[in-house]
């Protein structure tokens, strides 16, 4: 059923709001140089890495001026990039990675390798034993985790003192308790989050 739930809607929802995907698009390449899309390898289900889909919402090589933390006073940020991670639009085009199978509507956002291996190994045997999602309990809870992060003087510090304690635990509480009813509630607070903050 889940799967099923993730074809359906990702494919009624690429075709429901490729409007706004076209003009995002647009706006990225006329405010700055580079690609539409940022494609950064995470790890999937059993360790598996893949492409995960996300627009551009920094420099032309931001990755090589930090760390994978993004606080919302970056400098690498682009002017839309600010407003796409406000609102997380940035996150839209995993609607693609949630089409290929690759990623769920909910589970366990998909981390970069570093901190996979910063992971015990039970935590990793529970974390990667089912498909990473768009959103879970973890997203909801850290919703604008740039903000948090907002005038630290070390945001990859900051995210692993305050964020990624409660993101690991989170986590392993949606993977031991998960149903389709509690992703339904997951998705439509999501939404919830989005609109209303």
């Amino acid at each position: 059923m889940k799967r099923l739930f993730d074809i359906l809607f990702s494919f009624l929802g690429l075709i429901i709001i490729s409007p706004l995907l076209l003009l995002i698009a647009v706006l990225i390449k006329v405010t700055s140089p580079g690609p539409v899309f940022f494609q950064g390898t995470r790890i999937g289900k059993k360790g598996k890495p893949f492409k995960i889909f996300k627009f551009r919402t920094m420099i032309l090589d931001a990755e090589k001026l930090g760390g994978p933390s993004t606080a919302g006073d970056d400098p690498r940020l682009t002017g839309i990039g600010k407003l796409l991670k406000k609102f997380q639009f940035d996150e839209l085009p995993q609607l693609i990675n949630v089409l290929k199978g690759e990623m769920s509507f909910v589970g366990p956002r998909p981390e970069v390798q570093i901190y996979v291996n910063m992971m015990t190994e039970e935590e990793k045997k529970i974390i990667l034993s089912i498909k990473p999602g768009m959103t879970d309990w973890a997203s909801l809870s850290n919703f604008h985790e740039g903000e948090i992060l907002k005038g630290s003087p070390d945001p990859e510090k900051t995210y692993m003192e305050k964020i990624r304690p409660e993101k690991i635990r989170l986590q392993i509480k949606y993977v031991k308790n998960h149903s389709f009813l509690i992703d339904m509630g997951i998705i439509f607070k999501t939404i919830a989050k989005i609109f209303y903050g």
